[in-house]
């Protein structure tokens, strides 16, 4: 089975800039994760954005849609910012034949203690098991975009149904 993973940045990407001590959203990070983890999958990638989630626009939205929409592959998973994710994902739900995993981080994939080597296996995963749909994968559960919210005080993401 192959997966195409598609990098939109977010925090997984963030790298550190001494220059001007602060972080931005450099090259994607998960290429030399998986190769760490010698993960055994038939792998595709392509990047498509270096943003924080929060600067998305409806046009890079958009992009990641119509990239998904074009996209040869059954199985994608798109690294994303966390805060906008279920933006993003609401609108690939209803792309037919795909199955869509969203995943990333709260801290960036270099830090030593990063939640993204877990996320990123989870999406990889999720998205040989799940139906077709679009769907996120974070903190080692698998969420319906359309019932769920980020909870930025306890860095997680929870499920509305259990409310």
């Amino acid at each position: 089975m192959k997966i195409k993973i598609i990098s939109a940045g977010g925090t997984i990407d963030k790298v550190y800039f001494d220059r001007i001590s602060e972080y931005k959203v450099g090259k994607p990070q998960i290429i030399e994760m998986l190769k760490e983890a010698n993960f055994d999958l038939d792998l595709d990638f392509k990047s498509i954005l270096k943003k924080d989630s929060l600067d998305f626009t409806d046009k890079d939205r958009l992009l990641i849609k119509k990239t998904v929409e074009k996209d040869n592959c059954r199985h994608i998973v798109i690294t994303h910012g966390t805060d906008t994710m279920i933006e993003t994902a609401s609108i690939l739900k209803d792309i037919p034949g795909k199955v869509i995993v969203l995943t990333g981080s709260m801290q960036p994939a270099n830090f030593k203690f990063s939640d993204a080597p877990y996320n990123i296996a989870c999406a990889l995963m999720a998205v040989q098991l799940l139906k077709p749909g679009a769907y996120i994968v974070m903190n080692g559960k698998v969420f319906n975009p359309v019932k769920i919210q980020k909870d930025r005080k306890s860095n997680k993401f929870l499920d509305l149904r259990s409310k």
